[in-house]
């Protein structure tokens, strides 16, 4: 059963945890456009180093260049029983982008996952994870080191990512939804979007993305 699925959710939602879950479960890809960008920049494509030029002026990778990496991402082999997009599309302009696109290459999308929490939330969600350099995470809540700020595996310092302050979030936070909202009801107009409340288990809100999802094969 081939399924092509878009998941939305602001940051510290779960959303990176829900998408390995389906991604693991329905064996398709999860392809996020940074991860596609970094690789085509790496990989010297065509594509890649166009848009390293914008990438390099910290400018946004124009919506022309952006669509035609993820439409090569798509057409590739392990996208044969579907594809979960992570992070895309952004704007309005990009999701028609993407109708055409998926048109062309025959994969329109089956099921659209929005993960609901609330504002505040998130921000103690984020802005309590503290990370260390040799790649351990923590959070003063809800996973807090044996030794506050230090970390159990190598006894660093543990660090706040500069992004992860209440400040910083509340922005993120603040453009994620003036660039999402349109989308929410873009894609509930076109009757695939499904809420879902991300204040549950982890494993019950994946078993409400699942049965959402069902509803669509």
């Amino acid at each position: 059963m081939v399924m092509n699925i878009i998941l939305f959710g602001m940051p510290g939602a779960g959303k990176g945890t829900q998408a390995q879950k389906l991604s693991q479960t329905y064996n398709i890809p999860q392809i996020s456009t940074g991860d596609i960008l970094r690789a085509n920049v790496k990989e010297k494509t065509p594509l890649g180093l166009e848009a390293k030029n914008y990438m390099d002026q910290g400018t946004l990778v124009p919506d022309h260049i952006l669509i035609g990496i993820i439409k090569n991402r798509l057409l590739e082999a392990d996208c044969k029983n579907g594809f979960l997009l992570d992070g895309y599309p952004r704007t309005v302009p990009q999701a028609d982008a993407l109708v055409n696109i998926l048109k062309e290459i025959k994969k329109p999308i089956d099921c659209v996952i929005n993960i609901m929490v609330p504002d505040d939330i998130l921000i103690q969600r984020i802005s309590g994870r503290r990370m260390c350099t040799c790649g351990a995470s923590y959070h003063v809540l809800f996973n807090p080191p044996k030794s506050a700020d230090v970390c159990d595996v190598c006894g660093s310092e543990l660090y706040q990512r500069a992004d992860d302050t209440a400040e910083a979030i509340g922005q993120r936070l603040a453009v994620y939804q003036k660039q999402t909202s349109p989308l929410i009801d873009y894609y509930k107009n076109l009757g695939l979007l499904r809420d879902i409340d991300g204040m549950q288990d982890i494993d019950v809100v994946f078993d409400e993305i699942n049965k959402h999802v069902a509803l669509f094969k």
